[in-house]
């Protein structure tokens, strides 16, 4: 990181994504490894924003592509959007790899300077949590939806500790007999990510019912919260230890759907 004056918590949030990229897709819940939750995830998709069709669909904060080559299997045109080079060189080794037309463009997911009323759909995955000023964000997403289109967020509350989080903490630390302790270099990491998140506007941890409230007053028809995504996590669960699947049925995870005006 640089101490420049001019240096801003948005690049803050660039840089440690990008430090990030090169293990991202290693994570369950980053990439997909099973074709059940490819499935359920293009289950999901369909359900909100009907078929592609040739419709231009923009993937917000795309990080490596998961969620567009989604949109992509879908049949949608799609635009990747994501502030970080390092992120999008391994979205675009996805694409070439696939043989799949994406356009992947480096730009902030709060401030596009794509064209006005340009795109039927918009998807964001694990993004809104990170904003620094929602309502600007949600104008901007607004205004680059055509009349009639659709704005799709999946996200949660990653922040708030439960009972069953605690659970999984007590069972790392003396049922499978780790220390709890991480490295040097995982400790700096864990050390950026706390002072990011003190920072942005859902520090607390982004609840459904707070996004939705925003979206209307942005000027979206009422926003409609979805739940299910247990057939996801379901799948997800496949890969995980039994403390960690547990945690990650019971977290406040959702899908909101929102539409502009026609």
């Amino acid at each position: 990181m640089t101490a420049h004056a001019n240096y801003s918590l948005r690049d803050e949030i660039r840089d440690y994504w990008s430090d990030r990229a090169e293990t991202f897709d290693l994570q369950i819940g980053h990439e997909i490894f099973s074709e059940q939750e490819r499935v359920a995830w293009h289950a999901l998709l369909s359900r909100h924003l009907g078929p592609g069709a040739g419709r231009a669909s923009l993937d917000l904060a795309c990080g490596t592509g998961v969620i567009s080559h989604l949109m992509h299997d879908l049949g949608f045109e799609v635009t990747g959007l994501d502030w970080s080079e390092a992120m999008l060189a391994k979205a675009r080794a996805k694409a070439q790899k696939r043989g799949a037309a994406i356009r992947f463009i480096v730009r902030d997911a709060e401030r596009t300077l794509e064209d006005k009323a340009s795109y039927d759909v918009i998807v964001t995955r694990h993004l809104v949590w990170t904003l620094v000023d929602p309502k600007a964000a949600f104008a901007e997403w607004f205004s680059l939806l055509k009349p009639g289109g659709k704005l799709l967020v999946i996200d949660g509350d990653f922040v708030s500790r439960n009972w069953v989080r605690r659970l999984r903490e007590v069972w790392e630390k003396l049922v499978a007999g780790r220390s709890g302790q991480v490295d040097d270099a995982g400790a700096y990491m864990m050390g950026r990510h706390r002072s990011i998140l003190a920072r942005v506007y859902f520090s607390g941890g982004a609840r459904a019912e707070e996004i939705g409230r925003l979206l209307a007053e942005t000027g979206f028809e009422q926003p409609v919260v979805d739940w299910k995504l247990g057939a996801i996590h379901r799948a997800q669960a496949r890969q995980m230890s039994w403390p960690k699947a547990l945690e990650r049925a019971t977290q406040h995870r959702f899908a909101i759907c929102a539409k502009k005006q026609g």
